[in-house]
């Protein structure tokens, strides 16, 4: 009687686990064994990151459009506060990419909040 062999099912199985793994270091886009544990770890960190990557570009904006708005002399918290109250809804994503391209709108939008901010008071 022969020798029974992995199915077809295994071998998908095993071929898209070390496809994944491919470009990884030494035996972990060899073997199976352990590129299935290093494309299961690679899943997780990948996971974890799309929600970081998230985190991180949110951060740099806001250090961005608090450096232009020091250079102004008009606090971060004070600048987003008179953006809400004259209703613009401008993200911080575009606020960012003001201050950098286009200083003299940038300037035109903190003119703005200073008005509002003395009417306000």
């Amino acid at each position: 009687m022969s020798r029974a062999t992995p199915g077809h099912a295994t071998r998908q199985r095993r071929k898209r686990v070390l496809k994944d793994a491919s470009g990884f270091w030494g035996s972990r886009s060899k073997l199976f064994r352990v590129a299935k544990e290093f494309v299961t770890k690679a899943g997780v960190y990948a996971y974890r990151d799309r929600r970081a990557k998230k985190r991180n570009f949110r951060a740099m904006w806001i250090v961005r459009i608090t450096a232009a708005c020091e250079s102004r002399g008009i606090s971060y918290s004070r600048f987003m506060g008179g953006l809400k109250r004259i209703a613009c809804d401008l993200n911080r994503k575009m606020l960012s990419e003001i201050a950098i391209v286009d200083p003299a709108a940038f300037d035109a939008l903190v003119d703005a909040v200073r008005k509002a901010g003395k009417s306000a008071a």
